[in-house]
């Protein structure tokens, strides 16, 4: 099944499962953001705008999603903020090269086919010094987890990848240099990186 399909068909039950869960990750990680002066930011992955509630208000925000299901649960959210939805797709932004400031990944590096070529996409729109947030399940590099390994095949076929190395991930994406990683919850499999694109 591919991921525009599987995400049009989860998106009525996605914040059933999601919202409850990672409310307070998501308003940890996102207290990073800038809250002055006004800036231009990417919601890469924004799903059904879970992650709404928490951005500072002074922003113009771009939220993209791959499908139009989840913009349009995302749409009643964004109501106290300047934001634009777009539908298109991570691995070929419809955006030009150094036109944002920031951009937030939450949960979508473990999703998409290429993480990789994501991470590189966001980079490219990027302007030197702009910061990546993200927020998502990973690997570390010889870590075991059989059992996430394991399930990873099946679970990638309708919902997300449980055996991402990001470390693989970043060293792919020479433009971004780790700034921060930190865990956040299930023992560090979810994590909280900021990244910052080289001048």
């Amino acid at each position: 099944m591919s991921l525009k399909r599987s995400y049009s068909l989860i998106a009525p039950f996605y914040d059933l499962v999601l919202s409850g869960a990672l409310a307070g990750v998501r308003r940890r990680a996102l207290a990073r953001l800038p809250t002055q002066p006004a800036q231009r930011i990417l919601i890469n992955g924004i799903g059904t705008g879970l992650d709404l509630p928490w951005l500072p208000q002074v922003h113009h925000y771009v939220g993209l999603d791959l499908t139009r299901a989840m913009l349009l649960r995302a749409r009643p959210r964004d109501g106290r903020l300047d934001l634009a939805l777009v539908q298109g797709d991570s691995l070929a932004l419809p955006f030009a090269d150094s036109s944002f400031d920031h951009a937030v990944l939450h949960l979508i590096l473990a999703i998409v086919p290429d993480p990789a070529r994501a991470l590189a996409e966001t980079a490219r729109i990027l302007k030197p010094g702009g910061r990546v947030y993200v927020m998502d399940k990973f690997l570390r590099r010889g870590q075991w987890a059989p059992m996430r390994r394991a399930l990873s095949p099946l679970s990638a076929r309708i919902v997300t990848k449980l055996n991402v190395v990001f470390e693989d991930i970043a060293e792919a994406t020479p433009a971004l240099s780790v700034m921060r990683d930190e865990p956040l919850l299930a023992g560090g499999w979810f994590r909280g990186i900021e990244l910052v694109k080289r001048a």
